[in-house]
């Protein structure tokens, strides 16, 4: 009796410093600054364990030159095929004009521009959590207690209160969107809808240790209007949520994540589709398209690469989500890799495994840009929208764009893209004189 009394008074604490330390804090929208002092000595520890692997590995290895991981296995030329056939073919074709295609060949064998999207982002220094740096070895004693009591404090520590916290906010979403549901649609019932998301949205981003930078808020997205944003993780919505209230678009689904989009669709009127309904494709658009059009519901909130990238590229953006019409809020999101790796690699880890992944990690660090609102030109269909909008993200979250669909990630190239590469060959050819 004494040991279970002895856990009821250690919970009961726990919970107390829990809500005041953190719920309290996170409803009113303030910090007490406890995330800031742990940024802070998170950094200057990050610090010197680099300079402490940096002036070890110079000492065991003086003769190696240190190696650009960022940039990857190959130094690619960035010329365009266009302009480099057009160099080429400036003669009678020559058999050692194919070497070209032999070279792109082998580099789309090696290091493809696409596959290597959706794998973890390299890190040019060991960050304490996983030994991304190939040249990393043991280096010193102090640096491997230094990991050590990192391990202890990240399992032992912070994964319960991320728990904890994870579990209040979901509770809370749960529950306080129910009961704000029932009441009669107004003003109040909005009102109270808009602290709900944000309070739980606030203590889940704390659940991650989430320090979040927004810029330029005066762009945030207005009521009416659609807001897109590269991807790279689920916790993206969180991300955004945390500064202002969005209407989701999705699948419907089971279990505890059914759970919440049934409690939270009663509160505000987000837009679910069943798995039916999401491949109708003129029914998906004609339900965003009246949602749009009523300007007193929130702005929607679109990933049109419609799956993770690894958070150094975007990639193609759907079309779909420029057809709908009405303003476009683009918001460029590009996360610190330093603290943790929030992207999800779908294909190699499971929701609960990712999710783990991200609690154990020190911080999920990002900065938040709101871009200008654009609207789609006269002359501009839907693909140039769509292109216009993701080169602006591009640009502005330091990302590489890429022309590529994102579904590549599970799906082969169709047989049809190829024959298109195939004709822009021939053309090629022909027009610079090396074929009839």
């Amino acid at each position: 009796m004494e040991v279970v009394w002895a856990v009821g008074q250690l919970g009961a604490v726990w919970v107390a410093v829990v809500v005041g330390l953190v719920m309290l804090p996170s409803a009113l929208g303030i910090s007490l600054g406890i995330s800031e002092a742990y940024m802070w000595v998170l950094v200057k520890t990050l610090e010197w364990a680099t300079i402490r692997l940096e002036n070890g590995a110079k000492k065991l290895q003086p003769q190696m030159p240190r190696t650009p991981t960022a940039n990857g296995i190959i130094e690619r030329d960035e010329t365009p095929m266009e302009k480099e056939i057009a160099l080429l073919h400036r003669a009678d074709f020559e058999f050692s004009h194919i070497f070209y295609f032999c070279r792109k060949g082998f580099e789309a064998i090696v290091e493809d521009e696409v596959t290597q999207r959706f794998s973890s982002e390299e890190l040019l220094s060991w960050n304490l959590l996983t030994r991304t740096n190939v040249n990393f070895h043991y280096i010193s004693l102090k640096l491997t207690v230094v990991w050590v009591i990192g391990v202890i404090v990240r399992y032992c520590f912070l994964l319960p209160l991320r728990f904890t916290l994870a579990a209040i906010g979901i509770m809370s979403m749960i529950v306080g969107t129910t009961v704000v549901g029932q009441l009669p649609n107004g003003s109040v019932k909005n009102y109270l809808s808009d602290m709900v998301h944000l309070t739980c949205s606030r203590i889940l981003v704390r659940a991650l240790s989430g320090t979040i930078c927004y810029h330029n808020k005066e762009n945030r997205p207005q009521k009416g209007g659609i807001c897109v944003a590269n991807h790279t993780s689920p916790i993206d919505a969180i991300i955004l949520t945390n500064d202002g209230c969005y209407a989701m678009v999705g699948q419907v689904h089971g279990g505890l994540m059914g759970v919440i989009q049934r409690a939270t669709v009663k509160a505000c009127p987000h837009v679910w589709f069943e798995r039916s309904e999401i491949k109708d494709r003129h029914l998906v658009t004609k339900r965003l398209r009246e949602h749009v059009a009523d300007k007193s519901k929130l702005p929607i909130l679109i990933f049109p690469e419609g799956t993770c990238i690894n958070n150094t590229s975007v990639m193609m953006f759907k079309k779909g989500s420029f057809e709908i019409g009405g303003t476009i809020y683009p918001v460029a999101i590009k996360y610190d890799p330093q603290f943790g790796d929030a992207f999800w690699n779908s294909s190699k880890y499971n929701i609960v495994s990712y999710l783990l992944r991200i609690m154990t990690s020190w911080a999920i660090v990002c900065n938040v840009w709101y871009l200008p609102p654009m609207v789609r030109k006269e002359d501009e269909d839907a693909v140039q929208f769509a292109n216009r909008v993701r080169s602006a993200i591009a640009r502005q979250g330091g990302l590489t764009e890429l022309p590529w669909d994102g579904g590549l990630k599970r799906a082969k190239v169709k047989d049809t893209f190829k024959e298109e590469q195939q004709k822009n060959y021939s053309k090629m050819l022909v027009r610079n004189g090396s074929a009839g």
